[in-house]
């Protein structure tokens, strides 16, 4: 049986899986762990592509594009080992560090860890992060109001909601799902992941779960380079490499994930005064930016079509609101 059982999802990433198999077998003196691709429907030759130049790799053919969160949970059910990795198509191995993270954790009363994700140019990524009640730091992108918000939040000294770069062993309350290493036996305390989610909060809101069994952490001195976003921005057609964005497709898809997130770790209250503040910086924004613009002599209408864009997107969390408030199963899905 491996030690390890590594679940990576694919939608049209045959390409980027291919890289981060080879750096993995690169770094690593004897395949110590089971590879497992989880396919999205991604109706290519995918499947063909990987198995030619990795063999050993065991393929599991969803029938539709089931996102992240179910996905995964169908590589959890397949998987043999006592200890299981979620890993980006988008990542690649660094060193040793997914052995030592393995050793470490294994002996570690952690039930869940991270490593220092990376850019590609070595700077560091926000890689592990602490929950604001309410969830508040999802109203930080809304133009001018969030940005009001921060200057509040920092003249009352209010505890950073994560860790900019690990350097030794940090402690904390959720990791980024681009690798996350989890024990089973927490998750069969836990449970798998909800179902409900398509892309985006779904590791938040697991963690949440996860961190009542026992405590979570980030190895800072173990490093994974993590591209970010490659997958679903081509598939988008996008370039916006964070997960900030708030006037396309893919940000209806983060703004919904992170509402749904919130009602089911807060309850409605927080998710009802999430929704109302997204509401009122629609205003907010076009109003700051026509005056903002207009007293530094530029066009005063430049961000009106982002106005719009915005106002579209919350309007379709509006619809959805009774479903989520409900809080019955559903796939929040929206591309």
């Amino acid at each position: 049986m491996a030690a390890l059982s590594i679940i990576i999802v694919n939608y049209k990433s045959a390409q980027l899986i291919m890289e981060c198999l080879k750096t993995i077998y690169r770094h690593t003196d004897s395949p110590f762990f089971e590879i497992i691709v989880v396919d999205n429907n991604s109706g290519s030759k995918d499947k063909q592509i990987i198995e030619e130049r990795f063999p050993d790799t065991i393929w599991i053919q969803m029938d539709y594009n089931s996102g992240f969160a179910r996905a995964n949970n169908a590589g959890i059910r397949k998987a043999t080992a006592d200890i299981v990795l979620l890993l980006n198509p988008d990542t690649l191995a660094v060193d040793n560090s997914l052995e030592r993270c393995l050793e470490l954790f294994r002996q570690s009363p952690y039930v869940g860890c991270g490593v220092q994700l990376l850019n590609e140019d070595g700077s560091p990524q926000i890689s592990g992060n602490f929950f604001m009640k309410g969830g508040l730091n999802h109203l930080l992108p809304l133009p001018y109001w969030g940005g009001f918000l921060r200057w509040i939040a920092f003249r009352m000294k209010t505890k950073i909601p994560n860790v900019s770069q690990a350097k030794t062993v940090e402690e904390v309350d959720w990791i980024n799902g681009a690798f996350l290493m989890v024990k089973k036996e927490a998750i069969e305390k836990a449970g798998m992941m909800d179902e409900d989610f398509f892309l985006y909060a779904e590791e938040i809101e697991w963690c949440s779960r996860l961190r009542k069994e026992g405590k979570l952490c980030v190895f800072g001195d173990l490093h994974f380079i993590h591209l970010q976003g490659e997958t679903i921005n081509k598939d988008q057609n996008t370039t916006e490499k964070g997960y900030q964005g708030l006037f396309d497709r893919k940000g209806l898809q983060v703004m919904l994930s992170n509402h749904v997130r919130v009602r089911k770790q807060y309850g409605t209250g927080w998710f009802l005064f999430m929704l109302l503040n997204y509401t009122w910086s629609i205003p907010l924004y076009g109003i700051a930016s026509f005056i903002h613009r207009l007293f530094t002599l530029r066009n005063p209408f430049a961000e009106w079509p982002n106005v719009a864009a915005l106002t579209k997107n919350v309007f379709s969390l509006w619809k959805l609101a009774p479903t989520i408030i409900r809080n019955k199963p559903h796939f929040y899905k929206v591309f």
